[in-house]
This record gives C-alpha cells, structure tokens and sequence, in this order.
C-alpha cells in the first residue's frame, strides 16, 4: 500500500476515534464557544477541535517516518513543520481558552513561522513571468515569515461556519496532494495526505450542525502546515505559476481575508476589528441556510483548486488568461454581492 494512501487511512481513523475524547476534555475543562453576535451559533459549542486534527496528524506522520524512509530524506523539513505546528497548537490552545489579545497571538504566529525558517525552510526566489527567477536574498526570512503568518491568518479568518474552515482545508490539501503527486514529490503527497485524512475526520463532528468547533487550536495548525507544505513544495518549483498554485489553491480564504482588510480600509476602521462583512455572513443575509453556504463555498474552493491545477498542464499564455479570467469572475461575485460595502462593517 503506497504510504500516502497509508497516511490518509490512519490519521482519518485516529482523528475519528479520538474526538469524542476531545469533546468531553473540551466541555470538562470550559474551552467553549459562547455565542453572541457576530457567531451563528445559539447555543455554546466545545472548541477544541484542532487539538484532535494535531494529534491525528502528529501521530501518522510519526508513526510512518519511523517505517519509511521520509524522516531520513527529509528530516529538516519534517522537524520544522512539526515543531513549528507544535508551537502554534499551543498558542492555539492558549488563545481558546483565555482569548489572547490580538498583538499577543500575532507575536505566536511569528514565532512559529521563525521556527520553521530555521529548520530552512524558506522563500529562496520566486519565478518572472516575463525572464528569470528572482532570488530574494536578504528578504527571504522575512518574505518567508510573511508567507506563514497571513496564510495562517486566512485560515483562522474564514471559521466562521460550521465545516467551512475544515472543507475548504481539506480541498485546499487535496489540490496540493495533486500537485504534488504532478511534480513526483513523494513528501508533499505525504504531508498532504496526513492533512486531508485529520481533517476530513474532523468534519464528521464539525459539519452542520457541529458538535466542535476547531476552535484557533485547528485553524492556525491547518494553516501554518498548508503555508509550510506550499513553501517546501510548489513555491520553490522553478516555474512561472509556482506561486500562484498555492494562492488559488488557498484562494477562497485569502479572497476573504483581502476583502475584510479593504473593507474595513475604506469605512475608516482598525483591519483587525472584527464585522459580519465576510463571505459566509453575505450568503447567510442573502438567504442561504448554513449548510447551503458552506457547500457553496466548497465548490467555489474547488473551483480554484481545480485551476490551480489546470495552470500546472498548460503553457504560461494559457495560465495569463485563466487567471485574469478568474480575477475578473472574483471582482463581478465580490461587487454582486455587496462584500465591499461599509454597512457590513457591524462590529462587536
């Protein structure tokens, strides 16, 4: 049995048998989510959902290195990613019980992102559509340390709804397996496989309606080892749409995140105060029901995935025109549905 195939089996299995064990250490020990009204929940849900998704992940990855020949071919960065994702589990845990500030959580995030830049794993260059590759040299750490941060960010951003946040990083994982199965990276297939395995388990208790939540717990680790796979993976891929395969394959809650920050930028207001502006608040005012959304939202996500994937297979004029065409069905569905306008500005 191929190990990627493995990997997905047993952190699927693992995830699905431990969170109901989650779910009572979670009410046990208060890590719940109240609502109020920025939340669409009406009642208080655990939300320590992550914690399940990590031990799956962990625990696979673990177990399959010590059977396989991945931790000796890449031991640097398997080492990085798990402690990096380590550490930002903890400040997750930290952030879902006592609700760090924001500055206090920002502060975790760049940590974690150093941590992993240590194990080198790093932005070196990116490529020029129109000549050669550009080596970023003394703006590495720091680009590579961006990269982390806003993609973790994203994430942590969009778990608005129930199942979003999982679904939309199950895809997400599946587009870079894919791609990664494209390049022959046996590494990235198998990180990605952990991931889609944890976090489909997850989604049995997280979809509609949802006995837990992954609470900044699951959401940060999700996105740190995503932004962390993309950067060992495609993004050093010395091609012309390295870069973009990982934006279009995280694109719907990066879309999100951009809108939020223009939003608030336009109604004079902090970008890291909290509105009922984002994508799932727009559907659920325009009448769709929660389940309605998030399956919307998944194929909207699998959509981008899909071209990502379609950029890999075809010449760089092709890939031009697949992306402005998506840019331009971005900027028409954004205005459609009100996503800039200040009066989604609501805040708490």
């Amino acid at each position: 049995m191929p190990s990627s195939l493995l990997a997905f089996i047993i952190s699927l299995v693992i995830v699905l048998l431990i969170m109901p064990m989650v779910i009572k250490f979670a009410v046990k020990t208060d890590a719940m989510d109240a609502p109020d009204k920025r939340k669409v929940h009406c009642h208080p849900v655990p939300r320590l959902g992550g914690l399940g998704i990590y031990i799956g992940f962990l625990m696979t990855v673990l177990i399959l290195s010590f059977t396989t020949d991945i931790a000796a071919e890449h031991g640097m960065d398997l080492a990085g990613l798990l402690i990096g994702g380590t550490f930002i589990v903890v400040v997750g845990i930290i952030d879902d019980y006592k609700n760090l500030p924001a500055k206090v959580k920002l502060i975790g995030q760049i940590a974690a992102a150093c941590i992993l830049v240590s194990f080198d794993v790093r932005i070196d260059f990116v490529t020029n559509p129109f000549g050669d590759w550009i080596f970023l040299e003394y703006l590495s750490v720091p680009a590579t340390v961006f990269w982390i941060v806003g993609l973790t960010n994203t994430v942590n951003l969009i778990d608005g709804l129930d199942g979003l946040a999982a679904g939309v990083s199950t895809i997400a994982s599946i587009t870079l397996l894919l791609v990664g199965y494209q390049q022959g990276d046996a590494f990235i297939v198998f990180i990605t496989a952990s991931l889609v395995g944890s976090s489909l388990g997850f989604l049995k208790y997280n979809f509609n309606p949802a006995r837990i939540f992954m609470g900044d717990t699951g959401s940060m680790f999700l996105g740190f080892i995503l932004a962390g796979v993309s950067i060992i993976g495609v993004v050093k891929s010395a091609t012309t749409i390295a870069l973009i395969v990982p934006i279009l394959a995280l694109g719907l809650p990066i879309l999100d995140t951009t809108f939020a920050i223009i939003r608030r930028y336009r109604s004079g207001v902090p970008i890291f105060k909290p509105d009922k502006g984002h994508l799932h608040h727009r559907l659920l005012d325009l009448g769709f029901t929660q389940r309605q959304a998030v399956l919307l939202m998944y194929v909207f996500s699998s959509f981008l995935g899909l071209s990502a994937i379609a950029l890999t297979q075809v010449s760089e004029y092709a890939g031009v025109i697949i992306v402005l065409f998506i840019l331009l069905v971005i900027i028409y569905g954004a205005r459609k549905i009100g996503i800039f306008h200040p009066k989604n500005n609501i805040h708490t």
